[in-house]
């Protein structure tokens, strides 16, 4: 035994967890950052058509995106020179977990994939709506044939 016990390695783990689902996104630079992250983000916003409208299920989420999120991330999730595009394959479902994003939110989150800063927690975001947030840019990740 290593002197961790069963408890200690779960609370070892989810702290991890935690640690690791903290650092997942990362959020708004200064209006005057440039540099090659803010081009590749541009140039992955050039590159997607705007986005349709929305299934009306998920509008509340949209508005809720455009409202907290879009002045960094951009409409349609397509990054911004101030924020990474969300609508793009480092935030898949399957590499980002919905979790993720809630976290972001409501911890902020430092700066990994990209240079453009690390994310402020985001304490004007009720708690109790991330998921509509999270699941209007899953579907604009669909759209962008993100899986």
């Amino acid at each position: 035994m290593n002197g961790i016990g069963t408890r200690g390695r779960g609370r070892a783990a989810s702290g991890a967890l935690a640690a690791c689902a903290l650092s997942l996104l990362c959020g708004c630079a200064p209006p005057d950052r440039t540099g090659e992250d803010a081009a590749s983000a541009s140039a992955v916003r050039q590159e997607r058509p705007p986005s349709p409208e929305p299934p009306a299920l998920l509008v509340p989420g949209r508005d809720l995106f455009d409202l907290h999120c879009a002045q960094c991330h951009g409409t349609g999730a397509f990054g911004t020179n101030q924020g990474p595009p969300l609508a793009h394959d480092i935030y898949r479902p399957g590499h980002h977990a919905d979790i993720s994003f809630h976290l972001a939110v409501q911890r902020g989150v430092r700066s990994h994939h990209w240079n453009f800063g690390d994310m402020p927690p985001q304490p004007n975001v009720p708690v109790d709506r991330i998921q509509e947030i999270v699941d209007y840019v899953r579907w604009l990740q669909r759209e962008a044939g993100i899986r």
